[in-house]
């Protein structure tokens, strides 16, 4: 990262600690500020609408900027999207003359080239100045894109990875944005990490891939034995200063067979705002699985999943 990030970690890593938070708390007038460039959904814990008041209760100062209004979860399989892209740049230009400024910038789900093209140029322009980018380049999940994301929206998120500092798709957008195994299920080891390191090559210096399942891994705990052998795992490959070379792990997880949206939202924000606090990024991440793990042990049973976790409800299982 720039100084400026490494400084604020650094500061972070210096004020009081919680007991049992893991990382350091700030007083708020202290706290990092994170601009969140995502989608607002209307009806649906998604995007925005879990990302704001889990950064917030992970005592960060949060801004928004909403790249799209959607009617309602896509999972519904019928909504209504209207990109804000024109509403966007008018607020870029009159922050820009008002001097705001931001510690931190998060993207998600971006809707045209245009759009994509604005932020990536916004976020380009913030990393010159030190300030680390985080990039969710949601596209899609299980080996399929989402309903109403075509295959232009993957090289929008292409031109994301150029500015990334941290990047976190899951499995099926990494293999979407890098044109590797796309829609296969399990992959080798050697084949994961390949795909890592297509993404550093885009540009992106920190790579985190989600969802992966890996046959025959030799860095987790497994389900069966043998050549059938198989884990669930987090990649986390960071590019180290001295020689360019990447430096990866696996973190294993057991799966909680059931799906809510919204969840890459968690993982994401409990990342970010850990890492604004002063955890590594090992810790960091380690930190976001066990809150999806937790947020899909507490709302499996719910009627109604396509709304997504009730976040509000449980931000204190998650505040720092």
């Amino acid at each position: 990262m720039g100084e400026r990030a490494e400084k604020l970690s650094h500061d972070a890593h210096q004020a009081s600690r919680r007991v049992g938070a893991g990382c350091a708390a700030t007083p708020q007038a202290d706290r990092p500020s994170v601009l969140l460039v995502n989608d607002m959904a209307g009806y649906g814990k998604v995007a925005l609408s879990v990302m704001i008041p889990l950064l917030s209760a992970l005592r960060l100062n949060v801004c928004n900027l909403p790249t799209a209004l959607v009617s309602n979860t896509l999972d519904y399989g019928k909504f209504d999207i209207l990109e804000t892209t024109d509403y966007m740049r008018s607020t870029l230009g009159i922050w820009d003359e008002l001097g705001f400024t931001f510690d931190a910038v998060a993207t998600g789900f971006l809707v045209s080239e245009e759009q994509s093209l604005l932020v990536s140029d916004y976020c380009r322009a913030c990393k010159e100045k030190g300030v680390p980018v985080f990039v969710d380049p949601i596209m899609g999940d299980e080996g399929v894109l989402y309903n109403g994301v075509a295959e232009a929206n993957v090289q929008h998120m292409r031109n994301m990875c150029s500015v990334a500092d941290v990047i976190m798709p899951n499995i099926t957008e990494a293999q979407y944005l890098t044109g590797m195994h796309v829609g296969k299920r399990m992959l080798r080891e050697e084949e994961l990490l390949g795909i890592a390191q297509a993404l550093h090559d885009m540009g992106a210096k920190s790579v985190v891939v989600t969802s992966a399942i890996v046959e025959g891994a030799s860095a987790a705990s497994k389900t069966g034995e043998g050549e059938g052998a198989v884990c669930h795992v987090t990649l986390v490959s960071q590019r180290c200063r001295a020689d360019g070379g990447a430096r990866t792990t696996l973190l294993p997880y057991e799966e909680i067979p059931v799906r809510l949206p919204g969840t890459g939202d968690i993982f994401s924000s409990v990342l970010i705002g850990r890492y604004l606090n002063g955890c590594t990024l090992m810790e960091s991440v380690q930190a976001a699985m066990d809150a999806v793990v937790d947020m899909l042990q507490l709302c499996k049973g719910n009627d109604d999943k396509y709304k997504g976790v009730p976040i509000e409800q449980y931000l204190d299982r998650v505040a720092l």
